[in-house]
């Protein structure tokens, strides 16, 4: 019996030995140079913001204005990553593969001759179906949908502009679709589905995709959350899919998430703060070493940037309460840079 509890008790004090260390290292770091940097860029980031970095734990927290780490804000794109990862949840468990067809489960794919449309194009913006427009003009357009049903649909009945695969165009429209396909499978709304199946089991109870007003749900920029809760998913990411001693996405579902996905692709259509990334499923790639991801990130329109670094071990994550006053690219790669150097891996470049 004593044996058997020795067995139970020694791993659990190296961890507990393995935090304490991990925090005096990072206690005796001076985190000046975040701040430092941070301040500088207040013209661009505004009054009201909230970072957190984690590296083995917490070693960094900035709150600033009304925002704090607790505080419920728009996602904007960054909700792409969450439905990517909720579409693998449903590989890992057999009920899809990335390159079934989408009119195994949406009979109008089918009747509109989309037939070669499959669930790995939807997650990587290759669909070939027409998405032109602006914003302003996409979400006019989403206003007349009362459910993402309604919506995808549409989207069927839109002019093929490519054959799949042929090239890249950043939008909206795929993740949808995506979305739309796990409905289906499971025979319940979206936004009832990724509170059971990713959001609940990462501990994420105040993130939602719901909508107050009865409107089409949004899998694609649609979510809320805090920056303390992405930040557990984006924990999750980089412990190869474990959460809470629990394995929530498989490690190849993982690396296959964070897998580039358009290299050697024509780009028809990027986001400016986007220009020269690869993507992956859902995020876009900021760094590579060969064909493997280093830095990966899924900015939204307003600013906001969770990032994994993947050589560096650590992940962050910079939320907004307004949109950046200028160019979003350049302000986060300065106060990333500040963050790079307080890691310490003069290996990663």
């Amino acid at each position: 019996m004593q044996t058997r509890s020795l067995r139970c008790i020694i791993p659990l004090l190296f961890t507990v030995c393995f935090l304490v260390v991990a925090t005096a290292v990072f206690s005796q770091t001076d985190l000046s140079s975040i701040d430092r940097e941070l301040e500088s860029r207040k013209k661009e980031l505004g009054e009201n913001f909230v970072m957190m970095v984690w590296k083995d734990t917490l070693v960094y927290k900035k709150e600033a204005g009304q925002f704090n780490f607790k505080t419920l804000a728009p996602l904007g794109s960054s909700s792409k990553w969450l439905t990517a990862a909720l579409v693998m949840v449903f590989v890992d468990e057999g009920k899809l593969s990335l390159d079934d067809k989408v009119a195994r489960w949406l009979p109008e794919f089918e009747r509109y001759g989309k037939n070669y449309v499959t669930i790995r194009h939807c997650l990587n913006h290759m669909t070939g179906i027409s998405d032109e427009g602006n914003a302003a003009k996409k979400a006019f357009q989403r206003k007349k949908f009362s459910s993402l049903e309604e919506e995808v649909n549409s989207f069927a009945a839109r002019n093929i502009r490519v054959n799949a695969g042929q090239d890249f165009w950043y939008g909206d429209l795929g993740i949808n679709i995506a979305a739309r396909v796990l409905e289906v499978v499971s025979k319940k709304k979206f936004d009832q589905l990724i509170k059971q199946k990713l959001l609940n089991p990462l501990g994420m109870r105040r993130t939602t995709f719901s909508t107050i007003d009865a409107s089409a749900l949004n899998p694609a920029t649609g979510g809320q959350s805090t920056a303390e809760e992405y930040l557990k998913f984006l924990v999750m990411l980089l412990n190869k899919g474990m959460a809470n001693g629990k394995q929530v996405l498989s490690e190849s579902s993982v690396n296959e998430l964070l897998s580039i996905q358009n290299k050697g692709t024509e780009t028809k259509a990027n986001p400016k703060y986007a220009t020269g990334w690869s993507y992956a499923l859902g995020s876009w790639v900021v760094n590579e070493s060969g064909d493997k991801p280093t830095v990966i990130a899924c900015p939204s329109e307003a600013g906001t940037w969770p990032v994994i670094d993947l050589c560096r071990g650590y992940v962050s994550i910079l939320l907004l309460k307004e949109p950046l006053k200028d160019e979003r690219t350049a302000t986060h790669l300065q106060i990333k840079a500040a963050i790079d150097i307080l890691m310490n891996n003069d290996d990663c470049h």
